[in-house]
């Protein structure tokens, strides 16, 4: 049975999309059936695709987001997916408030997967310049290469 992970950022057009690839990528590569999604705590961007910066780092990398579309966050999204996976500490506290009882997810922080850099938040890039988007695809890449490692152990 394939495990699922939901990555979730602000308004899914930048951070959780690319922690989205990263990982497909990284599963795709090792053959590792994983299923693996993208969502937003706010309704900001929804049916939007990612932000043009985010599909152009994606594509400098070799993988194409440019199909993906903006979501929100949606009350079975905890008991559809195994891990929720927030980029940052404010929207992992937004994602335990808005948590339902029934929630079978176990929530985490991406850099909790990362050795050292627990308690971290993603670098958002939205406000910047195109740089930040590859600092943020550097630190999705290196956390998806050790979530895809606990999955399989898990």
């Amino acid at each position: 049975m394939s495990q699922s992970v939901l990555f979730v950022c602000l308004g899914n057009i930048c951070r959780s999309p690319l922690a989205e690839a990263a990982l497909r990528h990284e599963c795709a590569n090792s053959g590792m059936n994983v299923i693996v999604d993208s969502a937003g705590t706010s309704d900001w961007h929804v049916g939007q695709p990612p932000d043009e910066r985010t599909v152009a780092v994606a594509a400098r990398n070799g993988v194409d987001v440019s199909h993906l579309r903006a979501r929100q966050v949606t009350t079975s999204d905890f008991r559809d997916f195994d891990h929720i996976i927030a980029l940052d500490n404010q929207n992992l506290r937004d994602l335990e408030a808005m948590r339902p009882e029934s929630a079978i997810s176990k929530l985490s922080l991406l850099f909790d997967h990362v050795a050292g850099r627990a308690g971290e938040d993603v670098t958002d890039p939205y406000y910047g310049a195109e740089e930040g988007f590859d600092q943020t695809w550097g630190e999705v890449t290196e956390a998806a290469k050790t979530i895809r490692k606990w999955l399989e152990t898990s």
